[in-house]
């Protein structure tokens, strides 16, 4: 049963009808944003809708969807369109969701994008560890086809699309955009120097749109409902709802569809059902592992991308992670380190060495080998791996670590001088 403060969008009639089989996706009015596209708008009317709508990319960066699909140079060449399904950040799974229980959705979403945009070709991007969601996708295409929604002169038009859907082979850095092409065209997944950016020369060389799965299963209802029904719902700058994967320690983990703007507060102890008996509440994680921790003193911040910007933390995916005062930062740190260093692909120093450096030191520490001059190496490499590499990663892999330094000096201090968790410490020693 849904919460109140749910919208259910995306997510109508997930859990309630089976949404794999066309006919159920049909029967709630799937595929009519498409027939009004092709029918009743041309690609520029498209464009301009959805752009008037300000959807924000939900892969992350929140940059709006109709804008990039503008960078299009229009000089004769085939374009492309990328679905970025890798979704491979720790504590993020709502595009699984999306794509295994509302594949139709998606492919819609592609198709009115890929006409929008004029792509000749479509391809849905994978993580290699999404067997089900693969299969259940490519059924899905075949349904589609069988009606007449793929393929040569759709819904008898001039439009025609193929969509392909390629599985990576589970590498995290695969979910950055001009990784994922490089692995789409058949070599390793390393990011590209930037310029040139995607719109310009991305798949093949060609100019290349890559949207996020969610970003795209928002296009059918803006086409269908129009962009000042989008523009109702959510905040000024951060329309539309939002799929928030909730995590750790509170009652009821789960996906919920919300409105942008909703309070951490309502999230945690509205929606996922506050935290677990007796615990109180340390730190929160609001957009995945690569996400500065937000506090206790945040739960009445809105969740949209600007404020949660502002406040010092990123909403990225919103996969939302809560953390009760059971559990160690260091620890914790630790763990990110590791995963980190073994998803860079190494093309860059600071971010092959310093990913592995950050984890060799944090497991010192954490086995209560460490120092404080390690502690201040830490701290030192906010600078050494901000801003020097060809992708993100590098950046991202330190955000937790140099939040929780700021907050939880006393976690690294009580492993180095104490030998010791202060995590598992008696309530009263952690308070003392």
């Amino acid at each position: 049963m849904a919460h109140p403060l749910e919208m259910r969008v995306l997510t109508q009639g997930i859990g309630e009808v089976d949404l794999t089989r066309i006919e159920n996706y049909e029967a709630q009015g799937g595929y009519a944003a498409l027939r009004k596209a092709l029918k009743q708008m041309t690609p520029q009317d498209v464009q301009a809708e959805v752009k008037k709508a300000n959807l924000r990319g939900r892969g992350g960066a929140g940059f709006p969807a109709g804008v990039k699909w503008g960078f299009l140079p229009d000089d004769g060449r085939p374009r492309y369109l990328a679905c970025n399904g890798d979704e491979s950040e720790p504590g993020t799974f709502n595009n699984r969701m999306l794509i295994e229980f509302n594949p139709h959705l998606l492919i819609e979403g592609i198709l009115i994008a890929a006409y929008a945009v004029r792509a000749s070709k479509s391809f849905i991007y994978l993580r290699g560890e999404f067997k089900k969601g693969a299969r259940v996708l490519e059924d899905a295409i075949e349904q589609a086809r069988a009606k007449g929604y793929l393929g040569d002169n759709i819904l008898g038009t001039d439009f025609s699309q193929e969509i392909v859907v390629h599985r990576g082979a589970g590498a995290y850095i695969c979910g950055e955009e001009t990784g994922l092409l490089s692995s789409l065209e058949g070599g390793r997944g390393e990011p590209r120097n930037k310029p040139p950016f995607p719109a310009v020369a991305g798949l093949y060389g060609m100019p290349t749109v890559v949207n996020n799965v969610e970003t795209l299963c928002n296009v059918p209802f803006i086409v269908e409902r129009g962009a000042d029904w989008f523009l109702s719902i959510g905040t000024e700058n951060s329309p539309g709802t939002k799929l928030f994967s909730v995590s750790g320690m509170v009652r009821r983990p789960g996906n919920y569809e919300l409105p942008l703007g909703i309070t951490m507060r309502e999230l945690i102890f509205d929606v996922a059902g506050g935290l677990l008996p007796g615990r109180t509440l340390k730190a929160v994680q609001p957009g995945g592992a690569s996400s500065p921790v937000l506090l206790p003193e945040h739960l009445d911040l809105p969740l949209d991308f600007d404020t949660v910007q502002k406040a010092g933390s990123i909403l990225g995916t919103a996969g939302v992670m809560v953390f009760d005062e059971t559990v160690c930062m260091v620890r914790t740190a630790l763990y990110y380190a590791d995963f980190f260093s073994h998803e860079s692909c190494g093309q860059c120093t600071p971010c092959r060495e310093g990913t592995a450096w950050t984890a060799r030191l944090l497991r010192k520490i954490e086995r209560g080998q460490g120092t404080m001059e390690d502690v201040e190496v830490l701290k030192s490499l906010d600078t050494l791996m901000s801003g020097t590499t060809i992708c993100l990663l590098s950046d991202f892999s330190k955000t937790f670590l140099m939040s929780v330094l700021k907050h939880f000096p006393e976690e690294f201090e009580a492993h180095i001088k104490g030998r010791a968790c202060l995590a598992e410490q008696p309530q009263e020693v952690r308070s003392a």
